[in-house]
């Protein structure tokens, strides 16, 4: 975990300086520009880790307000390296082949240029902050084999990485919430990292109240991802727990006598404790024969779930890249990066999340909640 730390902390600071460095040299030979110009690109470019390192000494608003800039900086780094790669990448090339008009190198030109780099930037992140408003409901009809079911049908509606944090909070709730209960979900399963701050934070501002207002037959279930173990995962299983979630931690629950709810910890849990999660042969090998859904926020080994006679996994956590080109990158290492597959007699869905990470921000892929028709047969 150290390792990835320093790691992730070394490539993010070479592209800020990467960023950084291309804009000084636009500024006038003012010392006051310059020293200002620093201090205020250290304060955006780290404020999503500063503020969070900080949080204790800053106020409500000057943590949401750091927290929020630091954060749309993430996706805004990600585009104005790429244009820039490309502007260096077709000035070698001119190196060579002298293609470019004089004029293009003028001071004049440079600012234009620049100017319309951060305008076009800008542009890019606002539709993105726009598309991942809008929710959109996936609907899955499947079958299962019934077993000792009591019951033929069950309409599930599933989510996964909310993310709440100041950012959005009970700004991207309600219209979730409200967006799942005219679906008439006979149960309502999340898939972890439902949160992105810490409780007490969360707690502090009311955000996550919202979740109260959810109804279904069966109630409201979910796990644990990376991110609430991030975050500190017993004080967010508290936080669950008193937005009335079931939280299902290496182990399994018969509802209604008909179907198992089976929930894994995630599987960065031995990053952070120390202690393996439990195999999923040891949670399921006692089982009576009902129909079997697994609730694991990490796409990984999905073998293991049809080897276990699982009927249905529900995953998250890839956010299927989020803001593009991740999505390529997550559709390489991940077997379902988005969507649904069937693999021997199981069914998977994962799904790309009905919030955002860090960033506002989606331009690789959909906001959705997932409607699963499931039929016993």
């Amino acid at each position: 975990m150290i390792l990835f730390f320093i790691t992730f902390f070394t490539v993010y600071t070479l592209l800020n300086y990467y960023i950084f460095i291309r804009a000084f040299h636009l500024l006038p030979n003012n010392g006051i520009v310059k020293s200002s110009f620093i201090i205020l690109f250290v304060l955006v470019s780290y404020g999503y880790v500063l503020s969070k390192s900080l949080y204790k000494y800053l106020s409500v608003n000057a943590y949401d307000i750091w927290l929020t800039v630091g954060a749309i900086w993430f996706a805004m780094l990600v585009y104005f390296v790429l244009v820039l790669f490309t502007i260096d990448l077709i000035l070698l090339l001119n190196k060579f082949f002298r293609f470019l008009p004089v004029f293009l190198f003028e001071y004049k030109s440079k600012l234009i240029l620049s100017l319309s780099v951060f305008l076009f930037v800008s542009v890019i992140v606002l539709l993105g902050n726009l598309n991942k408003r809008d929710i959109i409901t996936t609907t899955l009809k499947i079958n299962i084999p019934k077993q000792n079911s009591k019951i033929d049908r069950l309409n599930i509606i599933m989510a996964s990485d909310i993310h709440l944090s100041p950012i959005d909070g009970e700004k991207l709730l309600p219209k979730l919430v409200d967006k799942i209960n005219s679906l008439n979900p006979d149960i309502i399963l999340f898939a972890g990292d439902i949160v992105d701050d810490k409780a007490e934070i969360l707690e502090a501002q009311g955000i996550g109240k919202s979740f109260l207002r959810l109804k279904s037959k069966y109630g409201l279930f979910t796990i644990n991802g990376n991110h609430e173990f991030i975050n500190g995962v017993e004080s967010s299983v508290r936080y669950a727990q008193k937005l009335g979630m079931t939280v299902i931690r290496d182990t399994a629950l018969l509802i209604g006598n008909s179907f198992y709810i089976i929930g894994r910890e995630d599987s960065s849990k031995f990053r952070f404790d120390g202690v393996h999660r439990k195999s999923l042969s040891s949670i399921v090998q006692k089982l009576d024969s009902y129909p079997k859904i697994l609730l694991d926020h990490t796409p990984f080994n999905l073998n293991e779930a049809s080897e276990n006679g699982i009927d249905l996994q529900l995953s998250g956590h890839t956010h299927h890249g989020q803001i593009w080109p991740a999505n390529l990158i997550t559709s390489l290492i991940y077997e379902i990066s988005w969507g649904y597959k069937r693999i021997s007699n199981t069914h998977f869905y994962v799904t790309s999340g009905a919030g955002t990470w860090g960033p506002p921000v989606r331009t690789g892929s959909k906001s959705e909640i997932v409607n699963i028709n499931v039929s016993f047969q």
